[in-house]
């Protein structure tokens, strides 16, 4: 039923056109593009991602495109400013990740699954890429909001990033989709997609957006670069804490998005936060894991304790000292800038000290408790 498939979507268009798509009485082949410029997919994510098992659930193909070739050029959407750069490398490691990450909501099904990474068509002959620029207008591109609005302020538009929604709409091509998805930030780059594929012959695709999750902060769309993400496949008390940390008003948007139903009636703020957080962790980890999560959480935040099964890291001093940006690196999975700002900014403790400096004294760190941020903690031993 098409009405099943338009829950929670934002622009379905033009209109009546999946309902035309459904009526060839096919599977249909519905599209999603996903760049890996973080090495995590989160709960903003999921929203687009479970809208791809509903079609999965209803015997539709899923097209899961990793975009390891437009990574390298940067999704302008949504941006005031030209996207940093991301490193090849890293790209390719954040691009082997995305497949276990979504596998986590997508059916890992041949029949209705089909991964695929833009690389194997988007390194094309220059001939080629000249043939596709001809599609669309400077003129048609500026007048996508984020670039009228970086063009009115003076901002920097590369050439490249004025190519992005054209490379992404030959994937749609190459792929031949027939519904792609994706957030309202993405509305242009779908709907041009349709130009793309007219240009060279194919069925032009049905367009779906969903909404965009608002981030722990409450306000901003969900990003990793705004600190205010849950990633899939975070520890479930990072999952249950952050979700407590999500203000009151924010709440029932993420109900109606990530569980696909209301707040229970009756129910006092505190104790349906405490249940969307059990759920999401239930979710990702299991029953048992979120059980546990909450436990953590109020033996270290209610009780004022610390963690019960805390990790052990072992840590190695030079003359006497440890450098403890290495140690919270290697105990936590952060880059080493990431941790010094941790300790720059008082996030950092050891036993119930905060720590100030990078170097600390060895005898000072032998058998402390480390905590970094307000969840993450290890017992630390010399090695």
């Amino acid at each position: 039923m098409a009405s099943d498939l338009l829950r929670n979507v934002v622009d379905a268009l033009p209109d009546g056109e999946l309902e035309r798509k459904l009526a060839l009485g096919r599977p249909l082949r519905v599209k999603l593009g996903v760049d890996p410029t973080s090495a995590d997919l989160h709960l903003g994510h999921s929203v687009v991602l479970g809208k791809l098992r509903e079609f999965q659930d209803a015997g539709h193909k899923v097209v899961l495109i990793i975009g390891d070739y437009t990574a390298r050029v940067g999704d302008p959407s949504g941006r005031s400013k030209t996207r940093p750069v991301v490193s090849g490398e890293e790209i390719d490691r954040n691009a082997r990740t995305y497949q276990e990450q979504a596998f986590k909501i997508l059916r890992d099904d041949p029949q209705l699954l089909e991964l695929r990474f833009n690389s194997e068509w988007l390194d094309m002959p220059t001939e080629d890429l000249f043939r596709l620029a001809r599609v669309a207008t400077v003129a048609q591109v500026l007048e996508r909001d984020d670039f009228a609005k970086r063009w009115a302020a003076r901002e920097p538009i590369s050439i490249l990033e004025l190519l992005y929604p054209l490379l992404q709409g030959y994937d749609s091509v190459a792929v031949r989709a027939d519904v792609e998805l994706g957030g309202t930030d993405q509305k242009f780059n779908l709907l041009l997609g349709r130009d793309v594929q007219r240009a060279y012959g194919i069925a032009e695709q049905a367009v779906l957006t969903l909404p965009l999750l608002v981030g722990t902060d409450g306000h901003e769309k969900m990003s990793k670069s705004l600190n205010n993400s849950v990633g899939l496949t975070e520890p479930p008390e990072e999952q249950y804490g952050k979700t407590l940390s999500l203000p009151d008003e924010a709440m029932g948007t993420w109900y109606r998005l990530l569980l696909g139903r209301d707040p229970d009636p009756g129910v006092g703020p505190r104790d349906a936060k405490r249940a969307l957080a059990r759920a999401i962790v239930e979710r990702y980890h299991g029953a048992d894991a979120a059980l546990a999560a909450e436990a953590a959480f109020d033996r270290v935040f209610v009780q004022r304790g610390v963690p019960e099964d805390m990790p052990t890291a072992r840590v190695v001093a030079a003359d006497g000292v440890v450098h403890l940006p290495q140690v919270l690196a290697d105990t936590f999975g952060m880059s080493r800038s990431e941790a010094r700002r941790l300790i720059q900014s008082g996030g950092v403790r050891l036993d119930d000290a905060v720590v100030s400096e990078l170097d600390v004294a060895s005898d000072r760190v032998e058998g402390a408790v480390l905590r970094a941020g307000k969840r993450r903690f290890a017992r630390l031993e010399a090695a």
